[in-house]
Protein backbone atom coordinates (compact mmCIF):
# COMPACT_ATOMS: atom_id res chain seq x y z
CA UNK A 1 0.00 0.00 0.00
CA UNK A 2 1.21 3.38 -0.81
CA UNK A 3 1.70 5.81 1.98
CA UNK A 4 -1.04 8.28 0.24
CA UNK A 5 -3.43 5.91 0.18
CA UNK A 6 -2.84 4.95 3.76
CA UNK A 7 -2.79 8.27 4.51
CA UNK A 8 -6.23 8.64 3.20
CA UNK A 9 -7.95 5.66 4.44
CA UNK A 10 -6.56 6.81 8.14
CA UNK A 11 -8.48 10.16 7.45
CA UNK A 12 -11.41 8.70 5.90
CA UNK A 13 -12.13 5.92 8.80
CA UNK A 14 -11.83 8.96 11.46
CA UNK A 15 -14.15 11.11 9.52
CA UNK A 16 -16.82 8.62 9.43
CA UNK A 17 -15.94 6.87 12.99
CA UNK A 18 -14.93 10.29 14.74
CA UNK A 19 -15.86 13.30 13.13
CA UNK A 20 -15.62 15.57 16.34
CA UNK A 21 -12.11 15.31 18.36
CA UNK A 22 -11.03 17.06 21.04
CA UNK A 23 -8.99 17.28 24.38
CA UNK A 24 -9.93 15.12 26.94
CA UNK A 25 -8.67 18.38 29.50
CA UNK A 26 -10.89 20.64 31.42
CA UNK A 27 -9.98 24.13 31.16
CA UNK A 28 -11.84 27.94 30.75
CA UNK A 29 -8.89 29.58 29.62
CA UNK A 30 -5.71 29.32 27.10
CA UNK A 31 -3.85 29.99 30.65
CA UNK A 32 -5.82 27.33 32.33
CA UNK A 33 -5.05 24.99 29.56
CA UNK A 34 -1.66 25.56 29.41
CA UNK A 35 -1.73 24.81 33.21
CA UNK A 36 -3.60 21.53 32.72
CA UNK A 37 -1.16 20.21 29.51
CA UNK A 38 1.94 21.14 32.15
CA UNK A 39 0.77 18.86 34.45
CA UNK A 40 -0.15 16.45 31.91
CA UNK A 41 2.86 15.48 30.75
CA UNK A 42 3.80 11.78 31.78
CA UNK A 43 0.61 11.95 33.76
CA UNK A 44 -3.33 10.83 32.73
CA UNK A 45 -5.54 13.46 31.56
CA UNK A 46 -7.97 12.17 34.06
CA UNK A 47 -5.80 12.64 36.96
CA UNK A 48 -4.77 16.27 35.43
CA UNK A 49 -8.71 16.57 36.34
CA UNK A 50 -8.89 15.35 39.33
CA UNK A 51 -6.48 17.89 40.65
CA UNK A 52 -7.16 21.03 38.94
CA UNK A 53 -10.68 22.41 39.52
CA UNK A 54 -9.16 23.05 43.24
CA UNK A 55 -6.48 24.62 41.76
CA UNK A 56 -7.87 26.57 39.29
CA UNK A 57 -10.36 27.93 41.77
CA UNK A 58 -7.68 28.72 43.98
CA UNK A 59 -5.05 30.04 41.04
CA UNK A 60 -7.81 30.97 38.14
CA UNK A 61 -5.03 33.60 36.47
CA UNK A 62 -1.73 34.08 35.43
CA UNK A 63 -1.61 36.54 38.03
CA UNK A 64 -2.94 35.00 41.09
CA UNK A 65 -0.27 31.89 40.11
CA UNK A 66 2.65 34.01 39.74
CA UNK A 67 1.51 35.13 43.50
CA UNK A 68 1.62 31.72 45.29
CA UNK A 69 4.35 29.63 46.55
CA UNK A 70 6.07 26.51 44.95
CA UNK A 71 4.62 24.74 48.69
CA UNK A 72 0.91 25.97 47.90
CA UNK A 73 0.89 24.44 44.38
CA UNK A 74 2.62 21.69 45.20
CA UNK A 75 -0.56 20.60 47.86
CA UNK A 76 -2.86 20.97 45.06
CA UNK A 77 -0.86 18.86 42.73
CA UNK A 78 0.69 16.28 44.71
CA UNK A 79 -1.31 13.12 43.55
CA UNK A 80 0.20 14.33 39.86
CA UNK A 81 3.32 12.69 38.33
CA UNK A 82 6.62 14.70 39.36
CA UNK A 83 4.73 17.34 41.91
CA UNK A 84 7.92 18.91 42.75
CA UNK A 85 9.05 19.77 39.23
CA UNK A 86 5.71 20.74 37.85
CA UNK A 87 4.74 23.02 41.01
CA UNK A 88 8.32 25.37 40.23
CA UNK A 89 7.75 25.49 36.59
CA UNK A 90 3.77 26.75 37.10
CA UNK A 91 4.75 29.71 39.61
CA UNK A 92 8.18 30.20 36.89
CA UNK A 93 5.48 30.53 34.11
CA UNK A 94 2.81 32.71 35.49
CA UNK A 95 5.55 35.13 36.61
CA UNK A 96 7.29 35.04 33.12
CA UNK A 97 3.61 35.56 31.89
CA UNK A 98 2.77 38.51 34.23
CA UNK A 99 6.30 39.94 33.38
CA UNK A 100 7.10 39.77 30.22
CA UNK A 101 3.78 39.30 27.99
CA UNK A 102 1.08 41.23 30.15
CA UNK A 103 0.17 38.53 32.18
CA UNK A 104 -1.64 36.47 28.56
CA UNK A 105 -0.34 33.43 27.03
CA UNK A 106 2.08 34.41 24.29
CA UNK A 107 0.68 32.63 21.20
CA UNK A 108 3.32 31.84 18.79
CA UNK A 109 5.74 28.63 19.61
CA UNK A 110 8.98 31.00 19.81
CA UNK A 111 8.06 32.83 22.45
CA UNK A 112 5.77 29.69 24.20
CA UNK A 113 8.69 27.23 24.52
CA UNK A 114 10.10 30.09 26.37
CA UNK A 115 8.23 29.28 28.93
CA UNK A 116 9.47 27.36 32.19
CA UNK A 117 7.53 23.32 31.71
CA UNK A 118 6.78 24.48 27.96
CA UNK A 119 8.80 22.03 25.58
CA UNK A 120 7.60 21.73 21.80
CA UNK A 121 4.85 19.60 22.32
CA UNK A 122 3.06 21.60 24.95
CA UNK A 123 3.59 24.75 22.50
CA UNK A 124 2.24 22.86 19.38
CA UNK A 125 -1.22 21.47 21.99
CA UNK A 126 -1.55 25.29 22.66
CA UNK A 127 -1.10 26.07 19.05
CA UNK A 128 -3.94 23.56 17.92
CA UNK A 129 -6.10 23.54 21.10
CA UNK A 130 -6.57 27.24 22.25
CA UNK A 131 -6.48 28.90 19.04
CA UNK A 132 -7.42 25.98 15.92
CA UNK A 133 -4.21 26.51 14.18
CA UNK A 134 -2.37 23.65 11.82
CA UNK A 135 -0.17 21.84 14.53
CA UNK A 136 0.72 18.02 15.27
CA UNK A 137 1.65 17.54 19.07
CA UNK A 138 3.58 14.50 19.04
CA UNK A 139 3.10 13.06 22.40
CA UNK A 140 3.96 9.06 23.41
CA UNK A 141 0.59 7.79 21.73
CA UNK A 142 1.04 9.54 18.88
CA UNK A 143 4.93 8.37 18.06
CA UNK A 144 3.68 4.65 19.01
CA UNK A 145 0.69 4.65 16.42
CA UNK A 146 2.06 6.41 14.04
CA UNK A 147 4.57 3.87 13.89
CA UNK A 148 2.85 1.24 14.35
CA UNK A 149 0.12 1.83 11.61
CA UNK A 150 3.01 2.72 9.14
CA UNK A 151 3.06 6.21 9.24
CA UNK A 152 6.25 6.99 9.57
CA UNK A 153 9.34 5.38 9.14
CA UNK A 154 11.33 3.13 11.59
CA UNK A 155 14.24 6.23 11.48
CA UNK A 156 12.02 8.87 12.23
CA UNK A 157 12.90 8.18 15.94
CA UNK A 158 12.66 11.67 17.48
CA UNK A 159 8.87 13.31 18.43
CA UNK A 160 10.06 15.96 16.20
CA UNK A 161 10.84 13.85 13.21
CA UNK A 162 7.50 11.96 13.46
CA UNK A 163 5.84 15.77 13.56
CA UNK A 164 7.02 16.91 10.13
CA UNK A 165 6.16 13.70 8.71
CA UNK A 166 2.80 13.82 9.45
CA UNK A 167 2.45 18.09 8.90
CA UNK A 168 3.74 17.11 5.10
CA UNK A 169 1.31 14.23 4.98
CA UNK A 170 -1.90 15.31 6.64
CA UNK A 171 -4.10 18.46 5.23
CA UNK A 172 -3.40 21.87 7.55
CA UNK A 173 -7.16 21.82 7.88
CA UNK A 174 -6.56 18.46 9.17
CA UNK A 175 -3.73 18.32 11.84
CA UNK A 176 -5.50 19.42 14.88
CA UNK A 177 -7.90 17.12 14.83
CA UNK A 178 -5.69 14.78 13.33
CA UNK A 179 -3.92 14.82 16.70
CA UNK A 180 -7.14 13.90 18.56
CA UNK A 181 -7.68 10.96 16.28
CA UNK A 182 -4.24 9.71 16.92
CA UNK A 183 -3.49 10.56 20.35
CA UNK A 184 -7.29 8.67 21.28
CA UNK A 185 -6.89 6.20 19.10
CA UNK A 186 -3.54 5.31 21.34
CA UNK A 187 -5.39 6.24 24.39
CA UNK A 188 -8.28 3.40 24.05
CA UNK A 189 -7.17 1.25 21.38
CA UNK A 190 -3.38 1.38 20.09
CA UNK A 191 -2.53 0.79 23.70
CA UNK A 192 1.47 0.24 24.87
CA UNK A 193 1.38 -3.29 26.67
CA UNK A 194 -1.70 -4.54 24.95
CA UNK A 195 -2.94 -3.28 21.71
CA UNK A 196 -6.71 -3.78 20.74
CA UNK A 197 -6.35 -4.55 17.23
CA UNK A 198 -9.46 -7.28 16.87
CA UNK A 199 -11.64 -3.91 17.31
CA UNK A 200 -9.31 -1.96 15.31
CA UNK A 201 -10.54 -0.74 12.64
CA UNK A 202 -7.77 0.43 10.84
CA UNK A 203 -6.30 -2.96 10.50
CA UNK A 204 -6.45 -3.17 6.75
CA UNK A 205 -3.74 -0.18 6.52
CA UNK A 206 -1.75 -1.10 9.64
CA UNK A 207 1.58 -2.73 9.58
CA UNK A 208 1.83 -3.55 12.92
CA UNK A 209 -1.28 -6.01 12.35
CA UNK A 210 -0.15 -7.36 8.83
CA UNK A 211 3.66 -8.03 10.98
CA UNK A 212 1.39 -10.32 13.61
CA UNK A 213 -0.79 -11.64 10.56
CA UNK A 214 2.27 -12.51 8.91
CA UNK A 215 4.16 -13.85 12.35
CA UNK A 216 0.93 -16.04 13.38
CA UNK A 217 0.74 -17.34 10.11
CA UNK A 218 4.33 -18.92 9.92
CA UNK A 219 4.25 -19.68 13.34
CA UNK A 220 1.08 -21.65 12.29
CA UNK A 221 3.16 -23.24 9.04
CA UNK A 222 5.61 -24.83 11.20
CA UNK A 223 3.74 -26.07 13.76
CA UNK A 224 2.06 -28.31 11.14
CA UNK A 225 5.27 -28.91 8.93
CA UNK A 226 6.62 -30.35 12.51
CA UNK A 227 3.16 -32.26 13.30
CA UNK A 228 3.51 -34.22 9.81
CA UNK A 229 7.41 -34.98 10.01
CA UNK A 230 6.39 -36.32 13.40
CA UNK A 231 3.48 -38.20 11.67
CA UNK A 232 6.14 -39.28 9.28
CA UNK A 233 8.76 -40.48 11.39
CA UNK A 234 6.34 -42.55 13.80
CA UNK A 235 4.75 -44.25 10.32
CA UNK A 236 8.40 -45.67 9.85
CA UNK A 237 9.03 -46.53 13.07
CA UNK A 238 5.92 -48.82 12.90
CA UNK A 239 6.48 -50.08 9.30
CA UNK A 240 10.40 -50.85 10.99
Amino acid sequence: MQQKERYQRLIDYFERTMPVAETELNFGSPFQLLVAVILSAQCTDKRVNMVTPALFERFPTSEAMAEASVDDVFALVRSVSYPNAKSRHLVAMAQMLQRDFGGEVPQTLEELVRLPGVGRKTANVMQAVAWKRAAMPVDTHIFRVSHRIGLVPETAKTPCAVEMILTKNIPSERLGTAHHWLLLHGRYVCQARKPKCEECGLREVCKYFAAGEKAAAKAEKTSNGDKKALKSKKTSEKLA
